[in-house]
């Protein structure tokens, strides 16, 4: 048996090896056409519906390939499931063993050398002082230095920003605990294999070569697949993205001071600075609390008092960079604080400039803890053509979320793909049997005040005929904020509500839970797998367009409109239509599961580009008759409501190039 479709029929190694295996034709095509590409060096794009198996699809042929393999997927999550069972499972049944290693970005190792610097600092508060202790004691028995393993300290915790290192403060070759480093190890690692596993942003750093001078560390690779496609542009603009924050230079001035132990001197002659920098960030906050939450910079290029606060960070940033001149040969780490105190003067130049280039959007955010200020390109297209051509290889897109409407064009174009082969593989599951799609009748436009409310109580019925199980996703915290305090007295089941504890947590009680009903928005719409009962119900407010005077997305849609196109039609619906079928595919994820689709947006059926949306779900039945939903849930078997549900109304007007 030697074709990599073969091997995934109802004869091969999976089917006989792996528990709950089941030959699809679908993964069987996919497998087919990834082989050909990695063949031919080719580039691929290839839609996998929920249930096709991609991951597998991808993998057989990977390990079977004798050449270097690059798998990149869209979250730390993703990437220990397919390393760490994924890929073994496969290899296993296959009977290889594969020389693989697992790569995550710096921010996920310890670092040896500012976890001891930090166990010097007396000024810790006692919490951190005492997860500084844990991470302490798991670094004398770590294996890997990935701060994953250690489960005792949240993630979001601020004591890690203590114990990891930054392209900034990293001192590289020159760190005294260089040959010690995890991250080093586990780049040595990654060189010397021939599968490693990363996630979209390190790819992109690598393939740009700024891996702050360590070099490329996934050289000579034949193929990189690309899992969770869709989700690659959005990240390759936040990668190419500039950024300089009040985070930043506050770190830098802390460094700085932390550096001067066991440099005479050199303390006194830092201080001043350090402290004249630390006034200067207070100023700069203060100025940015009276602006808008985010903004372009050029729309508040006059404000008299923000140029004042940023001329002032200009010359604190001066100031401190011309006393760290003068200590910068006494220590590698003071050398290591000028160096990043002349990219932070040189950056916040670049991010003020009057003559910035006309391809990225320069703009700010502030936030409870400080501000951030940005440019970012408003195409991502040619960076990403550019760094392809310059690794000549296979290139290999997948997810279950590429077209819109069955075509592929969009995500091609933002990708800077010109003539790619495609593969749409539909979903094997039933959903006509499974599934039902109910849009309630007689809501108003979502843009009315009483939207949500009005949303809700068309809801409850099917949240009683569900007993719960349901999550609720919303396209706006407001409205998901609204829907938690509105509920609790309207129904008897637990409900769990995005914020009030980390993702992964929500995720575990809703599994447990007896009819939990959970609210959630943007981070639930994708990514998120509950197959089971425990789930029966996904509730969609909004068509998740994207938020209305995001700078980027503004200054991406005037860049649209001057070349001529179509913002509306071109951008927005296309990108809507992705983040909609993200949020659908929560519903069915086993050919067990059974439930209802709950789509609110009356502008599905009222506007010409509704169409788009509905046409890019799969063929579940539709209903506008609550009764059709009642009798999917009491119906034991085949829904009584397939044979009833009908297809909703046409468009009531062709497609309008109006803003929802």
């Amino acid at each position: 048996m030697n074709d990599d479709a073969d091997l995934l029929g109802p004869a091969g190694p999976l089917a006989a090896h792996i528990e709950g295996f089941v030959p699809r034709a679908a993964q069987q095509a996919m497998a087919a056409a990834v082989t050909a590409a990695l063949a031919a060096r080719g580039e691929l794009l290839v839609e996998a519906g929920t249930g096709t198996g991609k991951t597998y699809a991808y993998l057989v042929p990977a390990l079977r390939s004798e050449d270097r393999v690059i798998l990149s997927t869209g979250t730390k999550a993703l990437q220990d499931q397919l390393f760490k069972r994924d890929l073994p499972r496969v290899a296993q049944a296959l009977g290889v063993t594969p020389h693989a290693a697992l790569l995550k970005g710096r921010a996920n190792y310890l670092c040896l050398h500012r976890l001891q610097m930090a166990r010097g600092d007396g000024r810790l508060p006692p919490q951190e002082a005492h997860q500084l202790a844990r991470i302490h004691a798991w670094s004398a028995h770590t294996r890997s230095g990935d701060r994953a393993e250690l489960a005792a300290v949240p993630e979001d915790a601020p004591v890690w920003l203590r114990a990891t290192s930054t392209t900034d403060n990293c001192l590289g070759g020159e760190c005294p605990r260089f040959e010690d480093c995890w991250l080093v190890k586990a780049r040595r690692a990654a060189q010397e294999a021939r599968i490693v596993v990363v996630n979209h942003h390190l790819l992109l750093a690598d393939l740009a070569l700024k891996q702050d001078g360590f070099g490329e560390i996934l050289p000579g690779a034949a193929a990189f697949i690309i899992d969770e496609a869709h989700q690659l542009p959005e990240l390759a603009g936040q990668f190419f993205t500039e950024s300089l924050g009040h985070r930043q230079l506050a770190e830098l001035a802390q460094d700085a001071l932390a550096e001067c132990a066991g440099v005479s001197g050199a303390l006194p002659a830092l201080s001043p600075p350090v402290d004249a920098l630390q006034q200067t960030l207070r100023e700069a906050r203060l100025a940015f609390e009276r602006l808008p939450e985010r903004a372009a910079l050029d729309a508040h290029a006059d404000d008299p008092a923000l140029a004042v606060a940023l001329d002032g960070l200009a010359a604190g940033l001066g100031e401190l960079g011309a006393a760290l001149e003068t200590q910068a040969a006494r220590s590698k780490g003071l050398a290591a604080v000028y160096e990043r105190g002349q990219r932070a003067q040189a950056l916040l130049a670049r991010l003020r400039a009057q003559d910035a280039p006309a391809d990225a959007v320069r703009w700010y955010e502030r936030h409870p803890r400080g501000f951030a200020l940005h440019a970012t390109p408003l195409d991502v297209a040619a960076p990403l053509a550019d760094l392809r051509a310059r690794r000549p290889a296979a290139w290999i897109f997948t997810s279950a979320t590429l077209t819109v409407a069955g075509r592929f064009d969009h995500l091609a174009q933002r990708l800077g793909l010109r003539e790619p082969r495609t593969l749409r593989l539909d979903s094997p599951f039933d959903y006509a049997r499974q599934a039902l799609c109910y849009l309630p009748a007689g809501l108003p436009d979502p843009a009315a005040r009483d939207y949500t409310e009005r949303l809700l109580e068309a809801v409850l019925p099917v949240l009683a005929a569900s007993r719960g199980r349901a999550f609720l996703l919303f396209t706006s915290h407001r409205a998901l904020r609204q829907a938690a305090e509105w509920l609790p007295p309207r129904m008897p089941w637990p409900l769990l509500v995005q914020g009030e504890a980390p993702r992964h947590e929500l995720l575990q009680r809703f599994r447990a839970g007896a009819g939990a009903v959970l609210l959630g928005a943007a981070s639930f719409w994708e990514g998120v797998d509950v197959p089971g009962a425990a789930l029966s119900v996904v509730v969609m407010d909004k068509l998740p367009f994207e938020a209305p005077g995001d700078p980027v997305l503004e200054a991406r849609l005037a860049a649209l409109r001057a070349a001529g196109g179509n913002p509306f039609a071109d951008w927005q619906v296309p990108n809507a239509v992705i983040a909609f079928k993200q949020g659908a595919g929560r519903l069915i994820r086993s050919i067990e599961d059974r439930g209802v689709l709950v789509l609110c947006d009356p502008r599905l059926t009222a506007r010409g580009y509704g169409r788009q949306f509905l046409d890019s779900l799969p063929p579940l039945p539709r209903t506008r008759r609550i009764e059709d939903v009642q009798a999917f849930f009491g119906a034991s078997g085949e829904s009584a409501a397939a044979t009833r549900a009908e297809e909703p109304p046409a468009p009531a007007r062709p497609a309008s190039a109006r803003m929802p």
